[in-house]
């Protein structure tokens, strides 16, 4: 019995250090690298959403092309935009 909780112990143990290595590297690629995005409606139609479809497309947005200036005529690029409300 002592055996098996310090084996539970163990594992316990292990999970929390990959736990608090993994989220960092994963935020950062996310941030830095690419993310996925699901586009839905018909704003993109043809080139998403072929159709007419109600269903939505996922796609991969590359931020490396974007921090090189590697954007070229015919690529798709998505912009967020936030406000701030200054008081």
């Amino acid at each position: 019995m002592a055996q098996a909780q310090g084996l539970g112990k163990r594992y316990i143990k292990a999970f929390f250090k990959g736990f608090f290595v993994a989220v960092p590297v994963t935020v950062t690629f996310l941030d830095r690298v690419a993310c996925v995005a699901r586009v839905e409606g018909a704003s993109m139609q043809p080139s998403l959403n072929p159709g007419g479809r109600q269903d939505s497309d996922v796609v991969l947005l590359n931020h490396w092309s974007i921090r090189n200036y590697d954007v070229q005529r015919g690529d798709i690029v998505s912009l967020v935009v936030t406000s701030l409300a200054l008081h």
